[in-house]
């Protein structure tokens, strides 16, 4: 993520992304202040003068993110809610793919997220308040459609939105993180996924 609109010296926005790609490439707990510091060009006690530890340059790094992303993530996924699919599975392919073109395009901030927000409780209540709470209310507006449609089998709601996000994010993680695009064929992976919904979200005979 770009730091200029940020009003910040051109120190603090070495080490912002500095810190940015060595939190993304190694994580937090595996990044040293002395190695932000070296990539930064800058003296390590600058860092601290800035940002007081590595905890608050941490802060720093994904506060900001989660503020600019989540404009970026209502918008492309209210989008696709307001398309109003006639069929759940349609809804759900068009739902993988625009996650899949977000964080190709946002790889390492999507890293830094994913790993960090999970170990650290002010990040996480950052998120819910910014991205999670509004998109979970359009997401169960949807799960409840197809319900009534008769598309998907009766259970709590929020069931289903646990079940179709962890293996959508499950699918976008294996392909950008763990497996890598060189072995990945996406078609087949997508189909893979989506016909795995299907089954397991299926009505019940």
């Amino acid at each position: 993520m770009s730091n200029n609109e940020l009003k910040l010296t051109e120190k603090q926005k070495a080490i912002l992304d500095a810190a940015t790609e060595l939190f993304a490439e190694q994580g937090f707990a595996g990044t040293s202040t002395s190695e932000i510091a070296k990539k930064a060009d800058v003296a390590e006690g600058t860092i601290f003068k800035h940002f007081k530890s590595k905890k608050g340059l941490l802060l720093s790094v994904i506060s900001p993110m989660i503020k600019v992303v989540a404009p970026m993530i209502k918008k492309d996924i209210n989008k696709i809610f307001d398309k109003n699919f006639e069929r759940f599975e349609d809804f759900i392919r068009e739902f993988i793919d625009n996650r899949i073109k977000f964080v190709v395009e946002n790889t390492t901030m999507f890293r830094v997220l994913i790993q960090e927000i999970p170990f650290h409780p002010e990040l996480k209540e950052q998120f819910i308040e910014h991205i999670s709470n509004d998109m979970v209310v359009r997401a169960r507006e949807s799960i409840e459609h197809y319900q009534e449609k008769g598309q998907i089998r009766q259970m709590p709601i929020d069931s289903a939105i646990r079940i179709i996000v962890s293996t959508v994010f499950g699918h976008v993680i294996t392909k950008l993180l763990i497996i890598g695009e060189a072995q990945w064929d996406e078609e087949a992976e997508l189909d893979r996924t989506i016909q795995f919904l299907m089954n397991g979200l299926a009505p019940e005979k």
